[in-house]
């Protein structure tokens, strides 16, 4: 059985890898990161101790050589091992790419829609966070 390949991080710098079900979006090298998990914000810079958490939605900011590369995340989990970052998410996207209008109106639908069961509230509850959490990442942006 052929042995997989360690993922590991130069001397003294800091590996983030994010991945989708789709593809590894971020393989690079950075000075920090700043994760959104479910119940705040996380920074992590090199030598950051060994963690496991759950991500929340929100803005993950990778900054290299004092520039930001912002990415809206949506939920998953983060490991810190070794100064590798590594974050599973089901999506990502750019936040530039983000669009405000859908997002909005997104919102205002889940607003909207009843929710008589507790699996119906579940679902409400995550798309009201998921748009809320993709307007918070555009207007930080501008």
């Amino acid at each position: 059985m052929a042995k997989e390949p360690e993922i590991t991080a130069p001397p003294g710098e800091l590996r983030v890898v994010v991945v989708t079900p789709e593809a590894t979006l971020v393989d690079d090298v950075a000075d920090f990161v700043a994760l959104p998990l479910f119940d705040g914000e996380i920074g992590i810079a090199p030598l950051h101790s060994p963690m496991i958490g759950r991500l929340g939605f929100g803005e993950m900011r990778i900054v290299r050589n004092e520039v930001e590369h912002r990415i809206y995340i949506d939920g998953g989990f983060v490991q810190v091992a070794d100064n590798v970052v590594s974050v599973l998410t089901n999506r990502s996207v750019e936040v530039k790419d983000l669009n405000a209008a859908a997002a909005e109106e997104q919102l205002k639908g889940a607003l909207k829609q009843k929710a008589d069961t507790d699996e119906l509230l579940a679902i409400r509850d995550r798309v009201i966070a998921q748009s809320r959490a993709q307007l918070r990442a555009v207007r930080r942006s501008k």
